[in-house]
């Protein structure tokens, strides 16, 4: 554990509004301090904010090691779940506290010709479903890296048009790089995708702070308690309709958000049986409708088969009997849910340090 293995006692300065007034307090080693500020100290520093765990997180081992980034940005792609914007305004409050600037919160906007100005209402449009369904990292690019470097270095036309960042016209001026601050962990999962994460691109150099700490995700819920206390670990981030969601994720959203649960179920239905669904009877047996209202699985594929890439979440919710007859969720079993959530979610996830699970109706 995080606390076991540090050896030097840092005090953060955040008095938490959830301790009575009680400082706390979080631990790294002199190593580890001595390691952030040898890579990061004297650099214009830019952190990509996602408002989850590893981010939150790496906040905490910045402020600790006496780091303060010049730029910090949270792309909004306007389905984030409820519970991560109100994670994203209490952090405002902590940077506000460290002296720290402000979270930008950054937006794609959109040409009006083109009917959509969010991710989800452009799946909807297209009668598609996001393209990391499909194994793609678009998604991704287009609605949160694309607005959070329009914010840094500026547009010069069409409806992202700003002026250049303070931040970066000054770090041209002295021919010097931002470096962006990704909040990558040191669990399994991140170490595989550092292998293709960037080193430095054409306009920034990157750095993986949690990394260099070796930090796993473990770890970063044991700082976020340490320095702001439990009710500051946030939940996973991610939109409400994500493919990478896991069973867990699904019985969470229909607890909690049953709305947004239907309408990711409408949305995926809408792609899977419109104009560009691959899905032919006669090569399935069955039509993807027939297959999730009546079988218990999809034949064996390499196609996309749903928001779950190899399940549909329609057939998911119907097997685990989370909605009824008309798809719709129900509500009077969100204990269940919870339970269920509970049960299935794993020990480094990020709501198995949250000491409250409050049902919101």
């Amino acid at each position: 554990m995080l606390l076991e293995k540090s050896g030097v006692l840092a005090d953060t300065g955040f008095e938490p509004m959830t301790t009575s007034g009680r400082r706390q307090q979080t631990l790294l080693s002199a190593a580890q301090i001595q390691t952030l500020q040898a890579a990061l100290s004297g650099r214009k520093l830019a952190l990509c904010f996602g408002a989850g765990v590893d981010s939150t997180a790496m906040m905490v081992a910045l402020h600790v090691a006496g780091l303060r980034p010049d730029i910090v940005s949270f792309a909004n792609t306007l389905g984030e779940k409820p519970s991560t914007m109100d994670h994203l305004g209490r952090m405002d409050e902590v940077l506000a506290s460290w002296g720290w600037p402000a979270i930008a919160v950054c937006t794609k906007r959109t040409l009006a010709s083109t009917g959509y100005h969010s991710l989800f209402d452009n799946c909807w449009k297209n009668e598609t479903l996001p393209s990391l369904a499909f194994g793609s990292g678009g998604c991704s690019i287009k609605w949160k890296q694309d607005p959070q470097d329009y914010f840094i270095l500026g547009a010069k036309r069409g409806p992202n048009a700003c002026p250049p960042h303070p931040v970066w016209l000054a770090a041209q001026a002295c021919g010097e790089r931002i470096v962006k601050l990704i909040g990558y962990d040191a669990g399994p999962a991140d170490l595989r995708r550092i292998k293709k994460a960037p080193r430095a691109d054409a306009h920034f150099d990157y750095a993986y702070p949690l990394q260099l700490l070796g930090w796993t995700r473990s770890d970063c819920i044991a700082a976020i308690e340490a320095v702001l206390g439990p009710d500051y670990v946030p939940i996973k981030s991610a939109y409400f309709f994500c493919p990478a969601s896991r069973p867990w994720e699904l019985f969470w959203l229909a607890a909690y958000h049953p709305d947004l649960l239907e309408q990711s179920l409408q949305l995926e239905r809408r792609a899977l049986t419109g104009r560009h669904s691959r899905f032919d009877a006669a090569e399935w047996g069955a039509s993807w409708e027939e297959i999730v209202r009546t079988a218990d699985r999809f034949p064996s594929s390499a196609t996309s088969v749903g928001l779950g890439r190899s399940f549909a979440w329609n057939q998911w919710a119907r097997i685990q009997g989370v909605v009824d007859d008309a798809y719709r969720v129900r509500r009077a079993d969100a204990p269940r849910f919870i339970a269920m959530a509970a049960q299935l979610r794993q020990a480094d996830n990020a709501l198995d340090a949250r000491t409250t699970f409050r049902l919101m109706r």
